[in-house]
């Protein structure tokens, strides 16, 4: 009997050893089995699958500086500043200008009748760029063609908008040949903008101001 229980302890022995090895060798072929596999590596190749797309929100987040930026808002651009420079041309006297000798007087000096129904010279044949005007000084400041003949016009207004379509000073000097070609054809005062009579150190000035706008705005 005493052999045979040492026999049956021998043999149990033996098992539980056996199943112990073998549970050990079991285990790392298990956790191989359960990782995750590669994307790359899973993927079989097949000529029914559509070729990958980018997806542009991801690699935008990704941290890429390059990327980062082109995918920012532009800044808006500077709206850049604006001066309006006015003359004016009244009848002497308390006096008018018959509107049809003050149509032809404009037109002779190359100004044309457009946009707003006032006049207009241009720079070349292009409607669009506008180097200064001409309007009424009587209220809405446009000119009705059908019925010069019978509009009496105190005065007019000659103005240009800086920036323009040519350099701000050459314009100023054009807007202030025709205002003295007018003044002489209709036997106008020539005014400032603020009423008083244009001087020759006033016509400097303003023009000294013109040319300090246009540096302060490139430079802005």
């Amino acid at each position: 009997m005493d052999g045979l229980r040492w026999l049956l302890l021998l043999f149990g022995l033996i098992v539980i050893a056996g199943v112990y090895f073998y549970s050990r060798r079991e285990r790392p072929q298990k956790e191989n089995n359960d990782a995750p596999v590669n994307d790359q590596e899973r993927l079989e190749p097949s000529l029914d699958r559509e070729p990958a797309t980018d997806n542009f929100d991801d690699v935008a987040m990704s941290g890429d500086p390059a990327i980062v930026a082109d995918t920012e808002d532009e800044p808006e651009p500077v709206e850049r500043k604006q001066k309006i420079v006015t003359l004016r041309i009244v009848a002497r006297k308390q006096a008018t200008f018959a509107g049809d000798d003050l149509a032809l007087s404009l037109r002779g000096i190359g100004m044309r009748h457009g946009k707003f129904g006032i006049y207009h010279r241009h720079d070349g044949n292009d409607e669009s760029k506008i180097i200064f005007s001409v309007a009424s000084l009587v209220e809405p400041g446009s000119f009705d063609l059908t019925n010069l003949k019978a509009q009496e016009i105190p005065g007019i207004s000659l103005f240009m908008i800086l920036p323009g379509p040519m350099d701000g000073a050459e314009a100023f000097d054009l807007m202030m040949i025709a205002a003295r070609a007018l003044s002489q054809s209709l036997n106008g005062d020539l005014l400032d903008e603020s009423g008083s009579t244009l001087s020759i150190q006033r016509e400097r000035y303003m023009r000294e101001e013109i040319v300090q706008f246009q540096t302060s705005n490139l430079v802005s």
